[in-house]
């Protein structure tokens, strides 16, 4: 007999949601939930197991014993097993035992919706209620003006595992409180405006870096408990800096107690192994055309945002998921209905995904890792578009990172590299990446991908980030290019942060901190960062001196930015360019000042604009441009 009694959390119309891919709030229904049914304390438990024909909740409580404490199926064939378990609660660990009605197979599983797992490699889940008194009130008050696409953005990407580590204590890692402290300092004096962390959902393997979930409602355990991880978000927000997640909707592991073969049969994955499998990471597809794995997804998103205050997901590896074809071959993959190679149900997902974030968010923004040239990523669902608020700007990061790796001495050769972005740059609402994936599996460091001697190879990395936070679109730096690291990231040990005894590595620091309040405090650097009338070539063509400029403006008509980039290592004297109009205009920014490492002998003190023509505009400036150094100009008319 089963010690468990009759009882739901769910209405019908709740089961017709669910059935139809509607329930975008399956946490507060799915999972364990502690609650008291007829007086005594206990905890309810709801599972999706729709080809099972037996379900016992296991755990510390009942010794792991299978048939102690069976749910039962609902009667409206939603696949649902339920029940309430008395004298069980918080802290608590459990598991699923399910006997399938395919082939007899018995799996033992986390809990899908469970809100905190034990520590890998341990894989149960825990009864969990969070406890946390929110203290961000001024935050989210005022947020959408922070994660406003005429704001700033400009993101510091972070592996919290790896960001900085107790060496003296067996290289343990830093844990959300602590992290509250030292991390939140740290990005606020960088002048960085949001966070991103990569995953933090609880994953087995850490060589995946978080991008295998097994636990997609339960932070890590690795770092703390789900209120710690909350206080750190917190933290954030009181210092006006935005949160933004990796989430990864497009693919999940194997691993025995996770969501693959959940109930015996393809659950969450897609049955046909054509769409079901990813054969780069080994690793199993959703099935975007199963309603309940949609509202599984939906909820899941909007979980974050809710429950912990999430400013943006930044949802990955979207191409592998929009193509039928993604990394294979052909007679791997079958053209979808009308002939084609996208994945339609997908498309449908990721519309109705952000149609419902920004319905119920409207403060927060989805960004887009997608790497082809997939139309209208960050355009509204209401006209054709996926609907994501940004996109990154991959082709931008190839063809810079490209052009930057050749000696200056053929950069000539290539300068329809370095300007070829702005040909496409505001067919979308584009963030420019120089991500964790830039910096692994022998790509080296940026700093390590910079031609020349020493003080060449720091000039030119901060010439990149000064032309990187004065080009069109939001920016993305991984952690420890803000000091320009020199080896690749290691995710096992912390950054390079000894490198900061040397005063070349504080230049490229402060260059960033520096970059960054530029970039916040003149909006004609943000304001119109994804609208074409926001930017103006003054010369794209000058490859003979390899000098690259160009004019950025904002909502203010009288004033503007003029971004100015010499590639090669020989200072451009009496340079002359042309500005549309006349006024006062000073260098507000000079990435070869001594203070950043540079020669700090080329300055632009006293301008003054000339009525000769020049560049197609009406005017013009005669300045210097430093060796392998932007300047930034501003004009007041």
């Amino acid at each position: 007999m089963s010690n468990v009694q009759s009882y739901s959390l769910f209405t019908d119309f709740d089961i017709s949601l669910f059935k139809a891919g509607k329930h975008f709030r399956l946490h507060e229904k799915m999972g364990s939930h502690i609650c008291t049914v007829d007086g005594i304390k206990g905890t309810y438990f709801a599972v999706w197991a729709p080809s099972a024909n037996q379900v016992s909740v296991i755990g510390d409580f009942n010794h792991w014993k299978d048939g102690e404490h069976l749910l039962q199926v609902r009667w409206d064939s939603s696949g649902i097993w339920e029940g309430f378990i008395p004298n069980v609660g918080h802290s608590d660990t459990y598991k699923y035992k399910i006997h399938s009605n395919h082939d007899g197979i018995v799996t033992e599983k986390a809990d899908p919706f469970a809100r905190r797992a034990e520590h890998p490699p341990k894989t149960a889940s825990i009864i969990y209620s969070t406890d946390h008194v929110w203290k961000d009130q001024d935050w989210m008050q005022k947020r959408h003006k922070h994660n406003s696409l005429n704001a700033p953005f400009s993101v510091y990407e972070l592996h919290v595992g790896s960001w900085k580590r107790k060496t003296e204590e067996n290289n343990r890692s830093l844990s959300y409180s602590e992290l509250a402290t030292e991390l939140v300092a740290y990005v606020k004096e960088m002048n960085f405006t949001h966070v991103e962390f990569m995953p933090i959902m609880e994953y087995p393997y850490d060589p995946s870096w978080g991008y295998q979930l097994t636990g997609y409602f339960a932070p890590t355990s690795r770092f703390g408990y789900p209120e710690e991880l909350m206080t750190l978000i917190d933290a954030f927000h009181q210092n006006d800096i935005g949160v933004i997640l990796d989430w990864v909707p497009s693919h999940f592991p194997e691993d025995a107690h996770g969501l693959g073969n959940f109930d015996g049969t393809a659950c969450y994955e897609h049955p046909d192994r054509r769409k079901g499998y990813h054969p780069d990471w080994k690793s199993l597809i959703f099935n975007y055309e199963r309603n309940e794995v949609r509202s599984f997804l939906i909820s899941n998103a909007l979980f974050w945002l809710d429950q912990y205050h999430i400013d943006g997901l930044r949802v990955d590896a979207v191409a592998s998921m929009l193509y039928l074809d993604y990394s294979r071959e052909e007679g791997e993959w079958e053209p979808n209905d009308q002939g084609g190679r996208e994945n339609l149900a997908v498309i449908s997902f990721l519309k109705e995904l952000n149609q419902e974030v920004y319905a119920s968010f409207p403060d927060v923004q989805t960004i887009a890792e997608e790497s082809t040239s997939f139309p209208m990523v960050s355009k509204p669902v209401f006209s054709g578009g996926l609907g994501f608020g940004m996109k990154w700007m991959m082709g931008w990061m190839h063809d810079t990172l490209s052009y930057f790796k050749r000696d200056t001495l053929y950069r000539n050769h290539h300068h329809n590299e370095i300007s070829f972005s702005m040909t496409y740059g505001f067919t979308e609402n584009f963030m420019l990446p120089l991500s964790h994936d830039e910096v692994v599996y022998g790509k080296q460091s940026i700093l390590g991908r910079m031609p020349g001697d020493e003080w060449q190879r720091f000039a030119n990395l901060r010439l990149l980030y000064t032309y990187m936070y004065t080009h069109p679109g939001g920016k993305l730096l991984f952690m420890g290019s803000e000091f320009g690291q020199g080896s690749e990231w290691n995710f096992e040990e912390q950054l390079d942060w000894y490198v900061l005894q040397y005063d070349i590595h504080k230049g490229i620091q402060k260059t960033v901190a520096d970059l960054n309040h530029l970039y916040q405090t003149i909006p004609a650097l943000y304001e119109k960062q994804f609208e074409a009338d926001g930017f103006e070539w003054v010369a794209h063509d000058d490859d003979e001196n390899a000098v690259l400029s160009y004019i950025r403006k904002g909502n203010d008509p009288d004033t503007l930015v003029i971004g100015v980039f010499n590639m090669t290592p020989v200072p451009r004297t009496a340079y002359r360019i042309g500005v549309p109009k006349n006024g006062n205009i000073q260098e507000v920014f000079n990435s070869d000042a001594s203070i950043y490492g540079g020669t700090g002998d080329y300055h632009n003190k006293k301008l003054k604009v000339s009525k000769t023509s020049w560049n197609g505009k009406t005017h013009s400036i005669e300045i210097v441009v430093p060796p392998l150094a932007g300047i930034v100009l501003e004009l007041k008319a």
